[in-house]
């Protein structure tokens, strides 16, 4: 870290978010979701330097795996294949011990909890939102579905341009104090507040794939209404403690408590990595099923139109071919190629087919830097085909 000091006003700029991302708890309330009392899912240890590993990078250009994690601003690193390290390597101070704000990577975790709670039969996919959560049976909510909220497919407007500072996403983002300068008077004191708010919307449902964080958050709502649980015990009791994490993770909340689900998350760099390797063994990790498998076939198979709405966004450029479905980003249904993306460089990225799972934690100066993105999933790509 650099030690620079940080504050609440300047947290999320660089340079301070080179350190403030690390220390999200002294800047936010936050709730903690424990371990548990389990055992400690180990990885096995094949230790392997790819620091010399080439691939094309995005100006056709021979670049090596070094190059990429000098220039993409790399806090942590973590390559895993079929259960074993190969490499685990840290940067600006942080370790193996160091929570790391995932940002959006958060949204997969609900994307999962969805598919566990909906397979106990709490909640019906195809089911309106409304019907879980009355009050937002008017407004911008009124139509849609969970299915939709899940693929970023719903009526709702929102804006999520990052570099827009007035954007609908800051805007939701200052409930939780991330932009304490949005803060007026009048604005809606909780994200449950805050979603009643949103009136208008900009498509029909199911028209267009737009991203928007809003529509975790409602998700979020869904599930404690459904469960009768709070969220982070949700969370902790049917994916946390099932991982066998090595530490507890935490959340933003807002002023009652409700957790910001849509980009709040921090975890550790392994616990991640075991997140991941439950998606890789479809669902399962260590003998334990977490996620039903047929709802991570979804998620890599999906629909045709799931495909196409993809290819027509802002976004279809990113993963050709691609798709985004139930809070996770699938470049190659394939080859199996899935990614959990969070602003600021944040990833995990899975291939179901070498069994690999890589995690990196960033601080990019800018949430949304495609090129540095871009050069990483292609240096991550290359990883995963050749170990």
């Amino acid at each position: 870290m650099t030690n620079i000091s940080f504050s609440q006003e300047n947290w999320g700029y660089p340079p301070y978010n080179r350190d403030s991302f690390q220390q999200i708890q002294s800047l936010f309330p936050t709730v903690r979701i424990t371990r548990g009392e389990g055992p400690t899912y180990r990885f096995n240890e094949a230790s392997r330097d790819l620091s010399g590993l080439t691939y094309a990078g995005v100006d056709g250009g021979t670049r090596t795996v070094e190059q990429m994690l000098d220039d993409t601003f790399t806090d942590s690193f973590l390559v895993v294949k079929d259960g074993a390290i190969l490499t685990e390597i840290y940067f600006n101070q942080m370790g193996p011990e160091s929570h790391h704000l995932m940002n959006s990577v958060s949204k997969s975790f609900i994307g999962a909890l969805i598919g566990i709670v909906a397979a106990e039969g709490s909640i019906q996919v195809e089911g309106l939102v409304r019907d879980y959560v009355p009050e937002l049976a008017e407004g911008a909510f009124q139509d849609t579905t969970i299915r939709t909220a899940l693929d970023m497919t719903a009526a709702v407007e929102f804006g999520e341009d990052y570099s827009d500072l007035n954007a609908d996403f800051w805007m939701e983002a200052s409930v939780v104090g991330w932009r304490p300068a949005l803060v007026k008077p009048d604005a809606p004191a909780t994200l449950f507040e805050y979603a009643l708010s949103r009136q208008r919307t900009e498509q029909k449902e199911g028209e267009k794939y737009h991203y928007r964080t809003i529509l975790t958050n409602v998700l979020a709502m869904v599930l404690e209404r459904a469960t009768d649980t709070p969220l982070p015990k949700l969370l902790q009791s049917r994916i946390w403690s099932k991982l066998g994490p090595e530490q507890d993770a935490c959340i933003v909340v807002d002023r009652v408590g409700f957790p910001y689900v849509g980009a709040g998350m921090n975890a550790c760099t392994r616990d991640l990595a075991r997140f991941g390797q439950m998606i890789v063994g479809n669902g399962s990790i260590a003998g334990h099923q977490i996620v039903p498998s047929e709802w991570i076939d979804d998620i890599r198979y999906a629909e045709r139109r799931s495909v196409d709405l993809f290819a027509a966004s802002d976004y279809g450029g990113m993963f050709e071919g691609g798709h985004y479905r139930s809070q996770f980003w699938v470049a190659d249904a394939d080859r199996g190629i899935i990614h959990c993306l969070g602003i600021h460089g944040q990833s995990i990225h899975m291939n179901m087919t070498t069994g690999t799972v890589i995690v990196k934690f960033s601080s990019h100066p800018e949430p949304a830097d495609m090129p540095l993105f871009v050069d990483t999933f292609l240096a991550m790509d290359a990883i995963s085909e050749s170990v």
